[in-house]
């Protein structure tokens, strides 16, 4: 197969992408703020995690949408990134930076997952694609008076 053949199908691989980080992110939500499912690592957690909760939540669904993607992925990035400066880097007894011995790995794929979605966008398949259609629709129309 060659580059010409795959690449027609990257803008929907692109939203798929975007579908699934966002899934897996509003999964952490959903486990943080409503207990579901009951893990014993989000039994009893401080306030900060809650305010990660909310954020996996709110614009983990937004990213599924494909809603505001670009500022979206932005901000769950760097939640990730303080996610595992705060909570994992110091995890293993010392400030190594072995994701494997901390427990860091998904925090960094999420970090740099939701970062890629910040410069790419949403793919074709998204509600931003769809009110950019609408809105060129609208200007073209607007210009053609």
């Amino acid at each position: 197969m060659n580059a010409t053949f795959l690449s027609r199908y990257e803008p929907v691989l692109l939203s798929l992408f975007r579908f699934v980080t966002g899934l897996l992110l509003f999964q952490y939500g959903v486990a943080k703020l409503f207990k579901f499912p009951a893990l014993p690592y989000f039994a009893d957690i401080p306030p900060l995690i809650y305010a990660a909760g909310t954020l996996e939540l709110v614009l983990g669904a937004a990213l599924m949408l494909g809603l505001f993607t670009r500022l979206s992925a932005f901000i769950l990035s760097g939640e990730m990134a303080f996610a595992y400066f705060m909570g994992h880097m110091f995890k293993s007894g010392s400030p190594v930076l072995l994701p494997l011995l901390n427990g860091g790995t998904a925090a960094i794929l999420f970090c740099f997952a939701c970062l890629y979605l910040s410069a790419a966008g949403g793919g074709s398949v998204s509600v931003d694609a769809l009110t950019r259609k609408e809105s060129d629709a609208a200007g073209d129309a607007y210009a053609r008076r």
